[in-house]
């Protein structure tokens, strides 16, 4: 059974927890990763790229010179795609990038990704806590008092911790989460994965089924 060190609401380390072995003692599947990173990073595609045919350049469609007796090559008119300035043939145009993945494939893949941070010791578990309003300064001292290794740091709030979302967006190096929107990729892109207590147990209660 995999564990993770439990910090108390001021960043102090008061013991460790057991995490639930449906989500982070499996095995690590790279395919399931592979692909689902792949299909996460082309959703993101904006895919406004585009480029002017012949038919959209805003030239005259009037022949060049004659046919014949210039001694020169043949043209037709400016908006050929061989000509600088003129048309762009088979280039890119907008598109959606978007794809779906296997429901089951996603699963598999967002529990290698937990069992492999869990595995590494880079899952921690902060003990819940209650803010009247919005407070970064002092979610920045409970990190810096957790003195957790790397750059990054993906925080997974319960569904309601509207306060505890809003207090984390700004700090730099952390992504913060729900629970139920949990991916592998933002897992992975993480040196550690800090859970409220909360989190925890809704993010065992919607993926370790």
């Amino acid at each position: 059974m995999a564990t993770a060190r439990l910090f108390d609401g001021d960043g102090k380390q008061k013991g460790t927890v057991d995490l639930p072995d449906a989500l982070f003692a499996q095995p690590v599947h790279k395919q399931s990763l592979y692909e689902v990173v792949r299909n996460y990073l082309a959703n993101q595609r904006q895919g406004t790229h585009d480029t002017k045919t012949r038919a959209e350049v805003d030239y005259s469609g009037k022949k060049l010179f004659k046919q014949k007796g210039t001694g020169r090559a043949r043209a037709g008119d400016a908006k050929s795609p061989t000509r600088v300035g003129g048309g762009v043939a088979f280039g890119p145009h907008p598109r959606d990038y978007g794809y779906k993945v296997q429901r089951k494939v996603k699963r598999k893949a967002l529990t290698s990704a937990l069992s492999d941070r869990a595995g590494a010791e880079r899952v921690t578990v902060l003990e819940d806590m209650r803010l009247d309003a919005p407070k970064t300064a002092k979610l920045a001292a409970v990190f810096a008092a957790m003195q957790l290794q790397g750059r990054h740091t993906l925080f997974v709030v319960e569904s309601d911790g509207d306060n505890l979302w809003k207090s984390t967006r700004n700090l730099r190096g952390v992504r913060v989460l729900r629970s139920g929107d949990l991916n592998a990729y933002t897992i992975l892109w993480a040196d550690n994965v800090v859970f409220t207590q909360k989190a925890l147990a809704g993010a065992e209660e919607v993926f370790g089924k």
